[in-house]
């Protein structure tokens, strides 16, 4: 089987932290694996989807920053960056690989306000966003750190579907709120093809 989706952070990189190999995701990207490794991504705003079938240790993670295209739009295009399309992308490359619908579970991270002075903010609309998704496809969710006002690290394991997470200090906050702001940017003016590497 191929360690990894199509549409995917890279490259590896061994994390002394978590003692593994492993696999940085980010915005718009997602990763599928069977390997026991752990996919790795920072979220300000936007939410990571981990996903796994436990009966056959394969698992995924995705990084939206959108839930979707604006004006009701659920899938405004091809790109990962929208929630909508980046849950089809992961739940599609899970099946693809053997995974069961009706075995698949969920956690679901970030969602947090990091951008001051919204009303309806970005974070929270994210988080709304995947918990519907996944009410609405009957995936179980088994574990969530959505919302609040911080930034976090995350690592998914999909052998086996662990999940860890960091909420980061206020000192990387910063860092986040200006790559997101960036990130939305460069998403009013680019194309929807290809993911926008930030780091």
């Amino acid at each position: 089987m191929s360690a990894l989706a199509a549409r995917t952070a890279p490259g590896r990189y061994f994390d002394s932290a978590l003692g593994t190999e492993a696999i940085k995701l980010l915005p718009a990207d997602y990763a599928v694996s069977d390997e026991p490794l752990a996919l790795v991504t920072l979220l300000g705003s936007c939410v990571a989807a981990c996903l796994y079938d436990p009966l056959l240790g394969v698992g995924g993670m995705n990084h939206f920053m959108l839930p979707d295209g604006g004006n009701g739009n659920r899938v405004a295009d091809g790109s990962a960056r929208y929630g909508a399309h980046a849950m089809e992308l992961l739940i599609n490359d899970l099946l693809k690989r053997g995974a069961r619908r009706s075995r698949l579970q969920a956690k679901a991270f970030g969602g947090g306000n990091v951008l001051r002075g919204m009303q309806d903010p970005i974070g929270s609309r994210n988080a709304r966003f995947v918990l519907d998704y996944l009410a609405a496809e009957r995936i179980p969710l088994l574990a969530q750190d959505l919302g609040d006002i911080h930034p976090r690290k995350v690592a998914f394991f999909p052998q086996t579907g662990r999940a860890l997470v960091r909420r980061l200090p206020a000192t990387r906050q910063h860092e986040l709120v200006d790559i997101e702001r960036a990130y939305r940017e460069r998403l009013s003016r680019t194309p929807a093809a290809g993911s926008v590497e930030l780091f």
